[in-house]
């Protein structure tokens, strides 16, 4: 398991083994993070969030 440090409160996220690049997971604090590849590491981001936008 690789540990990454939340964009948000600092604290330690743990990525499971299996995660892949794109995968959101949920932080103890409520953030969406996003899994990606940071230089052959797998790292956090904060989500993006993406809204519906009913056809406008």
């Amino acid at each position: 398991m690789v540990t990454a440090k939340c964009p948000i409160c600092g604290n330690p996220v743990e990525i499971p083994d299996d995660a892949l690049p794109g995968e959101i997971i949920e932080h103890e604090c409520g953030a969406q993070l996003e899994v990606f590849n940071d230089n052959g590491r797998l790292s956090v981001r904060l989500a993006e969030q993406v809204g519906e936008d009913w056809g406008e």
